[in-house]
């Protein structure tokens, strides 16, 4: 199935194909873009399908409206108690998961308020870029709870532990430039030039060889949660499976009788 069979089939996501790359659009704006259940399974249905269409090699993540993400519906909440909550929680931290495991780059392109699941999200991507109208936060614990869609795990990974205490305890809501200097996001553009950066720097890296780019992710990603000895070993091993490939072989001519390569496999 290709994922343009999805297209106008998702009522809180709106799918654009340009080229190579996904363009997914939070579609919520009465609700600021907030993640509701459908939302996140919508989300989760999408990832499936990137992750097996050959046709896309890149996505981006954006918001419609003033907003990212808001967060999560905070009106689903009043229904849950301990256990369906936890059920929530896992449901989240799935949908992030096959974000962030998706082996296939993923940019946000945050335009607006990214709070709570909507910082989250942002976290499970690849990469950030935010607009200089963008706002970032994880404000649970004034509603009695805490970042649970994989924001206490993620901000601390990215940003430090005593960044990811600041964030999380206070609630603070931070600018798009703070945010940089934490190093939450990796850019700050002009509103009006944020899905051009966004396309610009998708295409660049869809420049390179794709099947190189899918296991760099995987090993960035597999080794942060191994030691330093362990996360060489793989790198290693995950090396010499490209050094096997056409793509290598394809990178290494077109290099040195200075042509543009071909990639052809992702």
């Amino acid at each position: 199935m290709s994922l343009l069979d999805l297209k106008g089939k998702t009522e809180n996501i709106a799918i654009e194909v340009e080229g190579k790359i996904a363009i997914l659009t939070m579609n919520r704006p009465k609700a600021l873009n907030a993640l509701n259940h459908a939302t996140l399974a919508e989300m989760q249905q999408i990832m499936a399908e990137i992750a097996a269409d050959e046709s896309i090699w890149g996505v981006i993540i954006t918001g419609e409206g003033r907003s990212f993400i808001a967060g999560a519906d905070v009106s689903e909440f009043v229904e849950h108690n301990a256990l369906s909550a936890r059920d929530l929680s896992g449901f989240g931290q799935e949908t992030m998961n096959a974000i962030e495991n998706l082996e296939k780059p993923v940019i946000a392109a945050v335009n607006g308020f990214a709070l709570g699941g909507g910082n989250e999200l942002a976290m499970a991507c690849d990469i950030r870029i935010a607009s200089t109208k963008a706002k970032f936060g994880q404000p649970e614990v004034n509603l009695g709870v805490m970042p649970f869609f994989g924001g206490t795990q993620r901000l601390a990974r990215l940003c430090g532990y005593g960044v990811a205490k600041r964030l999380v305890f206070t609630a603070e809501m931070i600018d798009a430039e703070e945010a940089l200097r934490i190093g939450l996001v990796e850019k700050v553009v002009e509103p009006e030039a944020l899905m051009d950066e966004a396309k610009a720097m998708m295409n660049l890296i869809l420049t390179k060889t794709p099947r190189a780019v899918r296991y760099a992710k995987v090993a960035i990603n597999k080794g942060a949660g191994m030691s330093l000895a362990d996360g060489l070993e793989f790198e290693k091993n995950i090396n010499a499976i490209l050094f096997a490939s056409q793509d290598k072989v394809e990178g290494v001519d077109a290099f040195l009788n200075k042509r543009t390569p071909d990639y052809k496999n992702i």
